[in-house]
């Protein structure tokens, strides 16, 4: 057992994602390709910008022998399906420069790992553009590819060799991983870099950064889920005494309109706590 920095943290994840020979090794084990590649980028965006948002790469690969380009994504936001499609596709768009056709120079492959967790509750899920038949049959056009993983969601099921990378990076979320478990030799090394004794003052300030925004985040999503709870159940105590008056105005005639008013409001006034008291307050005061 050792301790190991959370590849939960986007500082910790580039630190062990950008280090060429661990992500040449993810990429073919998910996409079954093999890059060639001197670098990876981080925080990569295009210059110009393509269209009227600057697309924004976690990390970021392009294999010029083999024509492909590749990026890997790591966060979990509300609309991360749109977003890392619109990014991919920016990648698509930006090569697009000749005055001939639209067919892009090179591959572009996106792996979107959501450490996170994700509503789909799904170990893996695929958006493949290549078309196909009715029967299923591709046609070889348009090899592009996103790959997304959720590591929480692993199981027995999950088919080698994508389970150990979804177990690996699980296991590290809490900080402690037991490296015996596992037999990729480039796992082994990615838990060396991420050791908890080699992580720099540097990379504490940043996920220490990266915590707080977090938690604000979750406080604000909470604070407005609590304010909509109450707004729903005063609509829904309001929404109850205006059908009980409707349903009086018409089956107690005799009583003047003002008297009926009157009581509609003290009710309202009393009803802030127990919905069936005012219910009950009203039929008590109508009926004696």
């Amino acid at each position: 057992m050792i301790e190991v920095a959370s590849l939960h943290y986007g500082v910790i994840f580039k630190k062990a994602f950008s280090q060429p020979h661990i992500f040449t090794a993810i990429i073919k084990d998910f996409f079954g390709v093999t890059i060639e590649i001197d670098k990876v980028e981080t925080e990569k965006s295009f210059s110009p910008v393509i269209g009227n948002v600057d697309s924004r790469f976690d990390l970021f690969a392009e294999d010029k022998k083999n024509r492909i380009i590749v990026d890997i994504q790591h966060k979990r936001l509300a609309d991360h399906y749109d977003r890392f499609l619109h990014y991919h596709c920016a990648t698509l768009l930006e090569q697009v420069t000749s005055a001939y056709d639209y067919k892009p120079k090179r591959q572009v492959l996106t792996l979107v790992v959501l450490t996170s967790g994700d509503r789909h509750k799904t170990d893996i899920s695929i958006t493949d553009f290549e078309p196909k038949t009715l029967a299923g049959k591709g046609f070889g056009e348009t090899q592009h590819k996103m790959i997304y993983i959720a590591p929480k969601y692993v199981t027995k099921q999950t088919p080698e060799p994508y389970q150990q990378w979804l177990r690996a990076i699980d296991d590290s979320l809490d900080g402690e991983v037991e490296e015996g478990n596992y037999q990729s030799e480039i796992i082994q090394q990615m838990f060396t870099l991420i050791k908890k004794d080699k992580t720099t003052p540097q990379e504490y300030a940043r996920m220490k950064d990266e915590y707080a925004n977090e938690q604000w985040v979750r406080d604000k999503g909470e604070k407005a889920r609590e304010e909509g709870i109450k707004e729903g159940q005063i609509l829904a105590k309001q929404q109850t005494l205006i059908k009980l008056l409707t349903h009086l105005l018409i089956h107690k005639s005799r009583y003047h309109l003002k008297s009926i008013c009157c009581i509609f409001v003290k009710t309202l006034e009393k009803s802030s706590n127990q919905q069936v008291s005012a219910e009950n307050e009203i039929f008590w005061n109508f009926s004696s």
